[in-house]
């Protein structure tokens, strides 16, 4: 059996820790019981400390009750047909209550199912029956409108010393197993917070059998105890003790930059004293500059000065700790690129075809969308640069808010459509002039028996592949071909070239020759002058 169960607490005070929250949670559960209906109770906190324990507890105070796990099912007909009509009804037996447990409701929702928030919170307005919700984000944008209705309860984690004294005064002594206390502590350290994760790796160590050390303790899966970005910057905002900054700090697995940015964006929410704020900014301002020296010399050695300055060093700008509730947010620089996310890539793919029609890089397609814009201002010139890159209506719209006048459109592809004609008769001409010069006459195949009907198909495609001639379609080359009765025979044409290559070898031999007699002559006068 596992120990986590064995030892599962069946009353309140059997409960380990958040002993402020079990008391209100027991009077909201009195209330119920003398007949006085309460919001809706949500327990919010991390794994391990008692949720669902608590939970149960309560539905042992209750005839009945329906359990549903909100992450499972999330639809609407779902949570209607599962726990709607159980929330608005009475109970089968009378006066009893009902009630309807819900976990992990800050996953009620995904991106193909959003109608889920809607009816949990249409069920909570209208419920006649208790209801206990569960969820592990407190900050969790699904749960906005859910916490408005509803008790909240925010379940902090269990403290080290707590849980050693659970494990040794409960399980261990129990079980009749004893543990050196220095390993039983740092397993509590190490647990996070999380009862539940210390009690099994206790469990997983122990029947493994041999001694229980620091050894064993650190081949084990068990999670370090690593802090959330939300927890790190509380920790400095909140705390003036330099030596916890930094632990916590440590124990962070987040760029350190982004850290920053968080704890840059919540000063003001927390400080209230100018003269800090000024101070804690001036920090993050040298945590900066030496994020940016690691960047540029790729010394990464400069991180840990930077850590302090925003660590400690804005902890320690406050002249005292402000009791306050005070909400971490995100960065609102994240939050604009979030917004504008969809003109970057409107740019970008501008740019990305001003790269390949105009050769120029990324860099330097951005640094021409100004001089776009007054480009754009003239319908003439705005339709001219939009064919030219193929740009489509949403890509013109970067450039100028109204529209080309389609009378332009229509003139100017007219004119295109003409200019297109024009090519394609210099190219047929230069065709006529350049490919079939040298096509041989009837009497030159008669004498050398060659077929005046070969098409040598291998040769116009060799033709067609050139440069020159990519804006003529297959169906004009054939058209050309046709008004000759003859096509180029390769072996002719070939035999043409070789006789000019002999030509010209003969001649440049000749040359040769003559300058080599001139040398002799000019040798042997001198020669003869000795």
């Amino acid at each position: 059996m596992l120990w986590v169960d064995k030892y599962r607490p069946k009353t309140f005070k059997e409960v380990v820790g958040n002993n402020k929250q079990k008391k209100v949670i027991e009077d909201w559960l009195q209330s119920w019981q003398d007949g006085n209906p309460q919001k809706p109770l949500l327990l919010i906190g991390p794994a391990g400390t008692g949720k669902t324990t608590i939970a149960h507890i309560i539905a042992n105070e209750f005839s009945e009750y329906i359990e549903l796990n909100a992450s499972d099912k999330r639809s609407q007909d779902v949570l209607m047909s599962t726990i709607g009509e159980s929330a608005t009804t009475k109970s089968l037996f009378g006066e009893n209550k009902k009630l309807i447990i819900m976990d992990e409701v800050d996953g009620i929702h995904g991106t193909n199912d959003r109608g889920g928030t809607s009816a949990l919170n249409k069920i909570i307005k209208n419920s006649k029956q208790p209801i206990v919700m569960m969820a592990n984000d407190f900050y969790s944008n699904k749960l906005t409108t859910i916490k408005k209705n509803a008790q909240v309860i925010k379940m902090d984690k269990i403290r080290a010393p707590t849980i050693n004294k659970f494990l040794r005064d409960v399980v261990l002594k129990n079980e009749g197993i004893e543990v050196d206390p220095d390993v039983l502590m740092k397993l509590s350290k190490r647990s996070s917070g999380d009862l539940r994760s210390a009690i099994n790796t206790l469990q997983a160590l122990v029947e493994n059998g041999g001694e229980l050390t620091e050894e064993t303790l650190d081949t084990t899966g068990q999670k370090d105890n690593t802090a959330t970005v939300i927890d790190t910057v509380t920790r400095v905002l909140k705390s003036t003790n330099a030596i916890n900054v930094k632990r916590s700090l440590r124990e962070n697995n987040e760029d350190p930059t982004l850290v920053m940015e968080y704890i840059a964006e919540n000063i003001p929410r927390e400080y209230e004293d100018n003269k800090e704020i000024k101070d804690a900014y001036e920090m993050i301002s040298k945590a900066d500059l030496f994020f940016g020296r690691a960047r540029s010399s790729r010394n990464y050695g400069y991180w840990r000065y930077a850590s302090d300055f925003m660590g400690p060093g804005v902890a320690l700008s406050k002249k005292q700790t402000y009791k306050k509730f005070t909400r971490v947010t995100g960065p609102m620089a994240f939050t604009l690129m979030g917004r504008t996310r969809g003109q970057r890539a409107l740019r970008d793919r501008i740019a990305a075809k001003m790269e390949e029609k105009m050769h120029v890089s990324l860099q330097v397609a951005y640094t021409i969308f100004p001089y776009f814009e007054i480009m754009f201002e003239d319908d003439v010139t705005a339709w001219q640069i939009s064919d030219f890159l193929e740009l489509e209506e949403d890509e013109i719209k970067r450039f100028r808010k109204k529209k080309i006048p389609k009378k332009v459109i229509t003139a100017m592809e007219k004119v295109k459509a003409e200019m297109r004609e024009e090519e394609k008769e210099e190219w047929r001409n230069s065709i006529k002039k350049g490919i079939f010069a040298n096509v041989p006459s009837e009497a030159d195949l008669a004498d050398n028996n060659l077929n005046k009907n070969l098409i040598d198909e291998d040769y116009i495609e060799d033709i067609t592949i050139k440069e020159d001639l990519n804006n003529i379609s297959d169906d004009e080359l054939d058209e050309i071909a046709n008004e000759f009765s003859l096509k180029p025979s390769k072996s002719r044409l070939d035999k043409g070239k070789n006789d000019a290559d002999n030509e010209e070898k003969k001649d440049k031999d000749e040359d040769k020759k003559e300058k080599t007699e001139e040398k002799l002559e000019k040798g042997q006068t001198t020669l003869f002058s000795f």
